[in-house]
């Protein structure tokens, strides 16, 4: 059910212009904890897409929520590697309309975990200027940027300009040559910060307590790949993803 927000969120005095109204679907406690917002290209390489997973995923284990803008891409990487319940979506829309399409399911699920935000009525239909203002909403919401993948004419460099302008840190990833152009600019200026070392960054925001539960005591036995997979499934590809295992012949070998 669609609602109107009643109380006023200080972080958005920092916009240009506060927004007439706001509506959203979901749990509006989300807005009470620390947020930090990630966007990014609609198309970024395989390795921006690994690394949007390990950041948000990082920060939403420290408890910190992670704010995007729903769009395919960077965004709903991000929106998922967090879990619905740690994530705010801005859309660019009414709430009555799943846009973009493929991204119906994930928006619905954040609705109903989450919390979904728009500044727009029922009804009315993305435009480009209201990317814009979804893009300065999705800033405002949070205390610093995170761009894992941009162009170099890519519409998240808006993003990237009210940070700078509402004093926001902006992070990115370094990327080879001739990829994410409009990131490699802006770190060569020194108007963004790159991120070298996950867990140092990770860290600097809240660090997580690190405790030797079951799964990890079971890994340091180096299991078989396929006893592990039937005992732990999800996890395991998790952790491969992170980086936190490898498999040798057949056994897993933690690395931490």
């Amino acid at each position: 059910m669609v609602k109107k927000i009643e109380f006023h969120i200080n972080e958005l005095d920092s916009m240009k212009k506060y927004p007439k109204e706001l509506f959203y679907i979901g749990d509006t406690k989300l807005l009470q904890k620390r947020r930090i917002s990630i966007v990014g290209s609609r198309r970024p390489n395989t390795y921006a897409q690994k690394m949007t997973h390990l950041i948000s995923h990082g920060l939403a284990k420290r408890d910190i929520v992670i704010v995007s803008g729903a769009a395919i891409g960077v965004d709903s990487i991000a929106h998922k590697a967090a879990g619905a319940e740690n994530t705010i979506a801005v859309v660019a829309n009414g709430l009555d309309i799943k846009y973009p399409a493929i991204n119906k399911k994930l928006i619905e699920d954040i609705e109903k975990k989450g919390l979904v935000l728009s500044s727009y009525k029922q009804g009315q239909k993305a435009r480009n200027y209201s990317f814009v203002q979804r893009n300065e909403i999705v800033v405002a919401l949070s205390e610093a940027l995170i761009v894992t993948y941009a162009d170099e004419k890519s519409g998240t460099l808006s993003s990237i300009n009210y940070a700078l302008k509402m004093g926001k840190k902006v992070y990115t990833i370094p990327h080879r040559l001739e990829e994410s152009i409009g990131t490699q600019k802006l770190l060569d200026q020194g108007l963004i910060e790159p991120i070298y070392f996950l867990d140092k960054f990770l860290d600097s925001f809240c660090p997580v307590e690190k405790q030797e539960d079951e799964l990890s005591k079971y890994l340091k036995t180096f299991p078989k790949y396929e006893d592990a997979i039937s005992k732990y499934s999800s996890k395991i590809f998790e952790l491969e993803l992170e980086g936190s295992i490898i498999v040798e012949n057949g056994l897993i070998k933690p690395t931490f």
